[in-house]
């Protein structure tokens, strides 16, 4: 009977994959579709305009979780297939775009940027749905089109003549978390120095909670992309230099944060190898980085502290975790509807925490906690965080995504960090 019970149980297990797995190649054929637009307008209007649509060659995720459980992300998209009118895919992602939207210039300056978002190729035409969160936390819609997979007019050219390097290789792209490096300001000849820069962050990344849990099912990749010029855009210092992806010191007049508009190039090189987290290391020993939510993380490879700025950045980029530091210099005004609970894991508003990490918080400790001694290293409600003083509180007194010292992400950053890895990797 015992041996029944055992049999039927894996029969069960077996079949629930070889659904799922039926249900991936039900809807997608190989590689991966993505979706160019702009993203334009000001501190209160935005329109969303379709750009390109191209097919790449790998698709690096998962093929059983399809549907976003997360709901991260200041936008989400949905592919819905036309005939069955149902989703059979769907990602949050935060924007660049978005962060400019809370800057003083976008008071009185209208821009555009660039975006891009990749899903597995579908097999049929399908709604590509796009929804912005408002003020109120709500996901609404906001810009719609129908798209044949089958149209002659889909890009198919990809970035020629570009070395790739397996660093990591821990198995099949779909089964493990695929993070791919970009080269970025890195000439001709200094590529090896890029793959060693990659491998030794790759290697204090691995040495981090919880990505050392994780080590078994991380692949690294280096896509080996040159620049003319060494180095990246330094405006303070009146330094232009011609690199592969036109990164930039001085984001939104910040000295430190260093971002790029370039996404489509990104993408591009990107598109050399299949992955789940894309990350741009520049050649540069100057302190900074930037990251957002599902699109990339950025970083420079030579400053002294740079492998905890890159983890740092990791924590944006790959899992949605918020600053939780409050003190330093930004451009932003007004980016948090305090009358709302933020959807960032490691910050809350106390308007609904119940769903944040209310569980893990000792029941003899304070809400909101005091920023005393003896609740170094535990988890608590501390105010401050994502650079507002008053009325945004974070799970610890100090963390990795506060400031560079801190030894570790919080428990719970980490728990954040594992629930994105377990559903990337299932």
């Amino acid at each position: 009977m015992k041996i029944f019970l055992i049999n039927f149980i894996i029969f069960l297990i077996a079949s629930g994959c070889l659904n799922a797995q039926s249900g991936f190649d039900l809807h997608f054929n190989k590689g991966s579709m993505r979706v160019d637009l702009a993203f334009a307008g000001n501190s209160t209007t935005q329109s969303i305009y379709l750009l390109n649509v191209k097919h790449e060659p790998y698709w690096g995720g998962s093929r059983m979780n399809l549907i976003d459980q997360m709901n991260l992300g200041d936008y989400r998209f949905h592919i819905i297939d036309k005939n069955l009118q149902d989703t059979i895919y769907s990602r949050g992602f935060s924007t660049l775009f978005d962060e400019w939207r809370t800057t003083p210039e976008a008071l009185s300056v209208p821009k555009a940027f660039h975006q891009t978002v990749t899903f597995p190729y579908p097999k049929d035409c399908f709604i590509f749905s796009l929804e912005a969160r408002n003020q109120q936390g709500v996901f609404e819609p906001c810009f719609t089109t129908e798209i044949n997979p089958k149209n002659k007019n889909i890009k198919k050219e990809q970035a020629s003549n570009i070395e790739v390097q397996r660093i990591l290789h821990n198995g099949n792209p779909e089964q493990n978390l695929d993070l791919v490096f970009i080269a970025e300001g890195y000439t001709a000849s200094q590529l090896k120095k890029f793959e060693q820069d990659v491998h030794r962050m790759a290697t204090s990344l691995l040495e981090q909670t919880p990505f050392n849990e994780f080590k078994e099912c991380i692949n690294v990749w280096a896509v080996c992309s040159p620049s003319d010029e060494e180095g990246t855009d330094i405006p303070g210092k009146k330094k232009w230099v011609n690199t592969a992806v036109n990164s930039s010191f001085n984001t939104f007049n910040i000295d430190r944060y260093l971002e790029t508009e370039d996404v489509i190039n990104i993408r591009n090189y990107a598109a050399c190898a299949p992955y789940d987290h894309i990350i741009v290391l520049v050649n540069s020993n100057k302190y900074g980085g930037g990251g957002i939510y599902n699109h990339f993380s950025i970083v420079t490879a030579d400053h002294a502290i740079s492998e905890k700025v890159f983890v740092h950045e990791l924590g944006h980029g790959l899992a949605g975790l918020a600053d939780e530091y409050y003190t330093s210099d930004v451009a932003y005004e007004n980016f948090f509807n305090l009358s709302v609970e933020p959807w960032q894991p490691n910050l809350t508003t106390l308007v609904e925490f119940e769903k944040k990490w209310k569980n893990q918080v000792p029941a003899n400790h304070p809400i909101p906690t005091p920023n005393q001694l003896k609740y170094q290293d535990q988890i608590g409600v501390f105010e401050g965080g994502g650079h507002v003083k008053k009325g945004i509180y974070r799970p610890a007194i100090n963390c990795r995504m506060k400031s560079n010292e801190a030894d570790d992400f919080c428990p719970v950053c980490q728990e954040a960090i594992r629930k994105t890895i377990l559903f990337l990797t299932d």
